[in-house]
């Protein structure tokens, strides 16, 4: 429902702008989100229009109810479950002593990769949302602010991954330097 702040969208829209927007806090797959579509419509916290198009299968618009707005309100309003993070390759930096630590080693230099690929996108995200401003003048002036407080904060978590990463890559040579 949050996606819909920004204005009506089709499921399309949605999964396309999901990556640029809010990826850097939550994932969802697009059958996930289309799901979700069906079931908030169904409960009257989203209302569809269909577009008519040629040479394309029909799209359906989505746009948030007042309902839905409330809801929102509701949820932005109640304190959130306290988050977890799920990793599997914290779960084999933990194993590292009694496994592979070259696979362990790649695996920190390929999630390196990642989030230096994330940072690069997010710094494009940043700059088109700032469009030339600086950002107190965009945080003073914009329509919606939450949006970048949620890409700085994806910005920021991207940025200590590298840090950690470099600094674990670095703890596991001296320990292989020193087991030669």
């Amino acid at each position: 429902m949050a996606a819909l702040l920004e204005g009506e969208a089709s499921g399309y829209d949605l999964a396309k702008g999901f990556d640029a927007s809010v990826a850097n806090f939550w994932m969802a797959t697009p059958q996930q989100l289309y799901r979700e579509l069906d079931r908030m419509e169904a409960e009257g916290l989203v209302q569809a229009r269909v577009v008519q198009q040629e040479r394309r299968p029909n799209k359906r618009l989505f746009s948030l109810t007042e309902a839905g707005r409330r809801v929102l309100r509701e949820f932005t309003a109640a304190p959130p479950r306290p988050g977890a993070i799920r990793d599997e390759l914290m779960v084999k930096v933990q194993a590292v002593d009694v496994g592979e630590a070259e696979a362990v080693r790649a695996a920190i230099e390929e999630r390196m990769g990642w989030a230096q690929a994330k940072i690069a996108r997010y710094e494009r995200l940043r700059a088109r949302l700032l469009d030339g401003r600086s950002e107190e003048e965009y945080l003073a002036c914009a329509e919606r602010v939450g949006p970048y407080l949620t890409l700085m904060r994806g910005l920021a978590f991207e940025r200590e991954n590298q840090v950690w990463g470099e600094w674990a890559l670095t703890v596991l040579e001296r320990r292989s330097a020193a087991a030669r």
